[in-house]
């Protein structure tokens, strides 16, 4: 970094400009001097240097000292600003690269934002104040889309299916899969059930284009517990799902961070049976090198504060793997 500080042809060290400042400060060149630990005659020799350069008179001498000129104090106060732009320069610049500083483009699924979203800006406003965090909304295709292409920095959802080569998912949060039941259903108040309670009903299944982690987990739950869902109406978000079962057309499993939501005419209900199928997942997607204030930020979603609470976050799969990350 240079100290220099360019004026068209004008050209003035930071060190010149600084003991300009002082000797203004101290309206003396003695005192100046020994607060800047320099000999008094150098010090009188950039000063008059600097004088020539500007091309006026910056300071009046007399045999008690010097005071600044009209123009000596304009020019002293425009330097302190100067400085102090530069100083905030370096400082900001500084901090960005460190990833304290900036802003993070963050993509999201839409029932994320009622469930995680509002905690991750408390937490990231807390522990990273200078970073900025920018939000956007979109389908799991297109927020991958645009993480690959470099739109959004990272984005948050539950089924990202199978990430290409470029880019990373690292699990975040980890939910159980509850039945989902209209209320008035039978079962809607049970403690917990078998999943082979629910062989007879219909079924609202997320469209495998849309939600593929999530529409294979329901299949292969349904199949472990002895039977195949009677499919009776397709939904390519949560949102769809839960607005089948609340109209009391069909049943379906969702996960259980939805059981805080508002959704009216849903009961939620627990399932009893293995580990596995019946868990789904909140992945981070990323590129493989992110920036410092994405890593910042990711740290403090791993972190002991994690407002996805207590996950194990480690990365789907490292850079240049094919497993599936969902």
């Amino acid at each position: 970094m240079t100290s220099d500080i360019n004026v068209g042809d004008i050209n003035f060290s930071r060190r010149l400009l600084e003991q300009f400042l002082v000797v203004v400060q101290e309206q003396h060149f003695g005192r100046a001097a020994e607060l800047l630990g320099m000999s008094q005659p150098p010090l009188s020799q950039s000063i008059q240097r600097l004088e020539r350069t500007v091309g006026v008179r910056l300071l009046e001498r007399g045999p008690g000292g010097v005071r600044p000129t009209p123009a000596g104090a304009v020019f002293a106060e425009d330097v302190r600003r100067l400085l102090d732009l530069q100083t905030a320069a370096v400082t900001r610049a500084r901090r960005v690269a460190a990833g304290l500083d900036g802003a993070v483009r963050v993509g999201y699924v839409s029932l994320l934002s009622q469930l995680y979203l509002p905690e991750l800006l408390r937490v990231s406003a807390a522990e990273l104040p200078g970073l900025r965090v920018h939000l956007l909304h979109g389908s799991s295709a297109a927020l991958v889309d645009q993480v690959r292409t470099g739109a959004l920095d990272l984005a948050f959802l539950r089924d990202p299916a199978r990430l290409a080569e470029d880019l990373v998912g690292t699990v975040v949060a980890t939910e159980r899969i509850s039945a989902a039941v209209p209320h008035g259903h039978p079962l809607a108040g049970a403690d917990a059930i078998d999943l082979a309670r629910l062989r007879e009903e219909n079924f609202v299944v997320p469209d495998p284009t849309a939600l593929p982690t999530l529409a294979e987990q329901l299949q292969l739950a349904c199949r472990q517990a002895g039977f195949a869902p009677r499919v009776a109406a397709v939904a390519d978000d949560l949102s769809g799902l839960s607005s089948y079962v609340a109209a009391g057309l069909c049943v379906s499993l969702l996960p259980e961070g939805l059981r805080g939501l508002p959704v009216g005419g849903v009961s939620f209900v627990p399932l009893t049976g293995p580990e596995g199928y019946l868990d789904t997942a909140v992945h981070a997607v990323h590129r493989p090198d992110p920036d410092a204030a994405v890593t910042r930020l990711l740290a403090v979603i791993t972190g002991p504060h994690s407002p996805f609470g207590a996950a194990d976050a480690a990365p789907d799969r490292a850079p240049g793997s094919a497993d599936r990350a969902g």
